[in-house]
């Protein structure tokens, strides 16, 4: 099995000293290379092609943030998981709103982090849903009118049964509970999904659950 290739990305040398001892010794992963700032990325991944980034969101020249933006609007953007010391931080939301596949604390411990980067390989967002609730109700704020047309706008694009998938996608159900829940193939499931995603213009499942929710399609789930 070809190893997962993964660039780390802190200005703490302690803390990047950290993950690549914690993670060096999975098999099914490669750390191939380091960062201490967000203006070194984009030329490490040119140089290291990784599949995942572990990035942290504060830095002293190009923080995380602008470095995540940077990277997905690549044509051969590779996955980003965000590094934060915060539960629900702006700068968390805004960074996922950018493409990043989820996030995780400094102080999870390394297993999950591990798992963090195989899920995010994979394909799979790393955020669960009471953790997705809680960056959205955080982020509710002023400018919350405007994102709301906005995302109706878009989701009205979507037919009905995508709009079901996208709302389901939202609530944080897997394709398996989707498939269940809507009486289809978890391969229907997908399709559905990879329809969203380029009718949309979005990078991934989280973006699907920040837009459904932007629009006001999971209020009545108790969100």
């Amino acid at each position: 099995m070809t190893p997962i290739r993964l660039l780390l990305v802190d200005d703490d040398p302690l803390v990047r000293a950290g993950l690549s001892f914690m993670m060096g010794g999975a098999d099914d992963l490669e750390i191939v290379g380091e960062a201490a700032d967000g203006s070194e990325v984009e030329a490490l991944v040119d140089r290291t092609r990784p599949d995942v980034v572990l990035m942290d969101i504060r830095m002293p020249t190009v923080d995380g943030l602008a470095a995540t933006e940077r990277l997905r609007i690549r044509k051969d953007a590779p996955q980003i998981i965000v590094l934060t010391t915060f539960h629900a931080d702006d700068q968390v939301l805004r960074a996922l709103r950018a493409g990043a596949a989820g996030f995780v604390l400094k102080d999870t411990p390394p297993a999950e982090i591990l798992d963090a980067v195989r899920r995010v390989a994979a394909g799979d967002p790393v955020l669960s849903p009471t953790v997705t609730r809680q960056l959205m109700a955080h982020a509710a704020g002023t400018s919350a009118d405007t994102r709301r047309t906005s995302a109706r706008t878009r989701v009205a694009t979507l037919n009905d049964r995508e709009r079901e998938v996208a709302v389901a996608v939202g609530q944080g159900r897997s394709n398996a509970e989707i498939a269940t829940e809507l009486f289809m193939s978890v391969a229907t499931v997908k399709t559905h999904v990879s329809r969203i995603l380029a009718k949309l213009d979005l990078n991934n499942r989280v973006q699907i659950a920040l837009l459904t929710y932007d629009a006001g399609l999971l209020e009545g789930d108790g969100h």
